[in-house]
């Protein structure tokens, strides 16, 4: 079964962080079928601390970081400090760095955050985001943002569906490869097999020159040059 997994760094319960956490989770899930684990990185603060002067995980942390490595595909939500990531959520992804460099290699990772106020939605795009690319995850088109007054109000759950079928559409599924049991509209290209098709190779997305003389390399394949 895919296994999908929940980084969540919210500190205070109940916590918007891990509200937005489980959303995008449900969403994904309704596309994969895919197994849901979720990680309180508050749960593991300590543990956290004595990694980073010692060099050892405990039981808990050890277990997170496994699940983390061993997933298909990450959902990670952060709250925002001081226009960025948390200490907390960023530590938990600098233990996991020194453990293994490669953990993150190739793994599909929706990228969210909360905060108070719409001012620091560009927290996914200058923080969340290069942290990611460094790591050599692939970090879908969407991200996600919710600020205070986003909760019930028109956007979110759009924000929410689009950027869960980007990542769902990346995800492997029963057939063995990703987008083998999702609708066009859901996998996010033409031509994906619909419920009931016969099994086949979807066809490869062409590569197109623009104007300037720069080839467009689809997404597909770069997904399958970095896991390759």
């Amino acid at each position: 079964m895919t296994k999908l997994v929940v980084v969540s760094a919210g500190l205070s319960v109940p916590s918007s962080t891990r509200l937005l956490g489980d959303r995008l989770a449900a969403a994904t899930a309704a596309h994969t079928g895919a197994e849901v684990r979720v990680i309180e990185v508050r749960d593991l603060a300590v543990e956290v601390a004595h990694n980073l002067t010692s060099g050892f995980p405990g039981p808990a942390l050890a277990a997170a970081l496994d699940a983390v490595t061993e997933a298909d595909g990450l959902i990670v939500v952060t709250p925002v400090f001081s226009a960025s990531y948390s200490g907390l959520f960023k530590s938990f992804f600098d233990v996991l760095g020194a453990r293994d460099q490669d953990a993150l290699a190739g793994k599909p990772v929706l990228i969210a955050a909360t905060g108070g106020t719409a001012r620091h939605s560009l927290v996914l795009d200058h923080a969340l985001r290069p942290l990611f690319a460094y790591l050599r995850a692939v970090v879908v088109p969407t991200g996600v943002y919710a600020a205070s007054e986003d909760w019930g109000a028109e956007g979110l759950p759009e924000r929410v569906e689009r950027a869960a079928g980007e990542l769902a559409a990346l995800l492997p599924t029963a057939a063995g490869r990703p987008d083998a049991a999702l609708p066009p509209e859901a996998a996010g290209r033409p031509g994906a097999e619909r419920p009931g098709a016969a099994e086949r190779p979807a066809p490869p997305a062409a590569r197109r020159a623009e104007p300037d003389g720069f080839t467009v390399v689809p997404f597909e394949e770069q997904l399958a040059a970095l896991r390759g």
